[in-house]
């Protein structure tokens, strides 16, 4: 049977205070140790098997974030990931709309 390749489900949000992103990934069904995550400042690449299923995908990010200082942990099937902004991101700004 070949292997199916599938784009894991990720929510991504900056932290309340703004300093930090974080990231959240399903992994259903894989062990630790079958995890690649690489972190770019604009960009980060997960790409992680299971039996039949393998669960790729690579994602841009929007304010540039600090590689080095990221933190993973991976429980229950849920990888998350805490990485530092370089700069702080541009605070959220509500858009009236018309109609």
């Amino acid at each position: 049977m070949a292997e199916l390749r599938v784009a894991p489900a990720v929510c991504a949000y900056s932290t309340e205070s703004l300093e930090n992103l974080h990231v959240e990934i399903e992994l259903p069904g894989v062990a630790k140790e079958d995890i690649n995550l690489r972190m770019q400042e604009t960009s980060f690449t997960i790409d992680a098997r299971r039996e039949d299923i393998r669960y790729i995908g690579t994602y841009a990010i929007n304010t540039p974030v600090d590689p080095e200082q990221a933190k993973a942990s991976f429980r229950n099937g849920l990888l998350t990931v805490e990485v530092p902004y370089r700069e702080r991101p541009t605070p959220e700004k509500v858009i009236p709309v018309s109609g």
